[in-house]
């Protein structure tokens, strides 16, 4: 009798250490072969219920209407700024006041604000009649939907995009270029550009300027004026202390508009105060040197005191004025007028819907969702084959029963 040596057999545990796996939080593995083969088992399900998914979806598309962009190009008004600073450097007490008056940072997103304001929408609500074009019930709701068919961006190359999206492509170009007409309005009541500013800044401060001189002009008339006054010669005294004054005004000006946009250890606001107090100290020094004769006589002292207010008001008169001309002058260079680079046209070809980009999203939305099912199914008919997961089952399947039971379950009104 011949003997044959049994061949030797991998133990289970060895077996079962070869074959991939997962293994979870709770300790639970999972193989990765027995996957697959869930997979595998609904493949048919898996490959043709996302497919008809995806062929459904194709299909309601084409039920969508479809929608058009037009699409405008401006350039926002350009300022002059380097000529506006190299104008306003000689007179060096005011310079500071053309940067107190601007703070221009970014135009472009000044002028995309303008184009979501309240005030250009209103205004297109109003001139398109885009609540019942919308079908809205309130203004509010068409803005908000205005506000979804509008896209506005702006590039580095200084240039504003304007995107208007509608279901009629003429009305899709008629409403992008009905934004630029407003913008141009909204424009014309505001003053926004540097030299606008500094325009409207100095014009307020000229009318208050010749107001005072010319109340000064007639309190000096008032006065009367003789020989002794005249031999007072105030002209060559007082003269020189007014512009001194006026100098010493218009640096408190500046001062207090640097506040605005500076912080007080900035060393251009610790020179402009350094510069303020020297002009203090120089007009106190003038004022003990005035010659002794001006308080001798208290007329010709009047008359004196009246002229130097005269000439005071009379010199921060003529820097006003001459900062006020150079501002119209910048005003007029730069225009406010925006410049249209591409009129919107009505577009021949749709942006949406993106049929095949619906029908590639269905199809991965329905495959996650069927993958995701039958790995619960799987997972459902494994645990029954458990006892424990069994009674825990049919214990779920009694509560479920007995609150639909209870539910149902007519309530008796006494």
């Amino acid at each position: 009798m011949s003997y044959t040596p049994a061949i030797p057999r991998p133990f289970p545990d060895a077996a079962k250490e070869a074959t991939p796996s997962l293994v979870l939080e709770n300790g639970t593995e999972v193989s990765l072969l027995d996957l697959l083969k869930v997979v595998f088992d609904n493949l048919r399900l898996l490959v043709l219920g996302p497919l008809l998914v995806g062929l459904l979806a194709l299909a309601i598309s084409f039920a969508i209407p479809p929608t058009f962009t037009a699409t405008t190009k401006f350039l926002p008004p350009q300022q002059q700024q380097s000529s506006a600073s190299a104008l306003l450097s000689s007179l060096g007490a005011l310079g500071g006041l053309a940067g107190a008056a601007s703070g221009l940072k970014s135009p472009a997103d000044q002028y995309i604000a303008f184009l979501k304001s309240r005030s250009i929408q209103d205004a297109l609500i109003e001139r398109l009649n885009l609540v019942e074009r919308y079908a809205a019930e309130l203004p509010d709701d068409a803005r908000l939907a205005l506000e979804a068919n509008i896209k506005i961006s702006s590039g580095k190359d200084g240039l504003i995009t304007l995107e208007a999206s509608d279901k009629n492509p003429m009305f899709a170009a008629q409403l992008a270029n009905a934004h630029l007409e407003e913008l141009g309005k909204l424009l014309s009541r505001l003053a926004m550009t540097e030299a606008q500013q500094r325009r409207q800044f100095f014009e307020k401060q000229l009318a208050s300027a010749k107001e005072n001189l010319i109340k000064a002009e007639q309190a000096l008339k008032s006065s009367g004026v003789n020989s002794s006054a005249l031999k007072a010669s105030p002209v060559a005294a007082v003269e020189g202390l007014a512009k001194l004054k006026a100098a010493i005004t218009a640096q408190e000006i500046k001062v207090a508009s640097m506040r605005g946009y500076l912080t007080e250890a900035a060393p251009d606001f610790k020179q402009a105060q350094t510069e303020l107090m020297a002009m203090r100290s120089q007009m106190v020094h003038v004022e003990k040197e005035e010659p002794a004769s001006s308080g001798g006589n208290s007329r010709e002292s009047d008359y004196i005191a009246k002229f130097r207010d005269f000439k005071y008001h009379e010199t921060l008169f003529e820097l006003f004025a001459k900062q006020y001309e150079m501002a119209r002058v910048d005003e007029s260079r730069e225009g406010a007028a925006i410049q249209v680079l591409d009129i919107a046209k009505p577009p021949q070809r749709k942006v949406k819907p993106q049929k095949s980009l619906i029908a590639m999203m269905a199809i991965l939305a329905s495959g996650f969702a069927l993958l995701l099912f039958v790995f619960i199914r799987q997972a459902l008919r494994g645990a029954v084959r458990q006892p424990e997961s069994a009674e825990k089952m049919m214990a779920l399947r009694l509560a479920l029963k007995k609150s639909l039971s209870r539910s149902e379950k007519p309530v008796m009104i006494r």
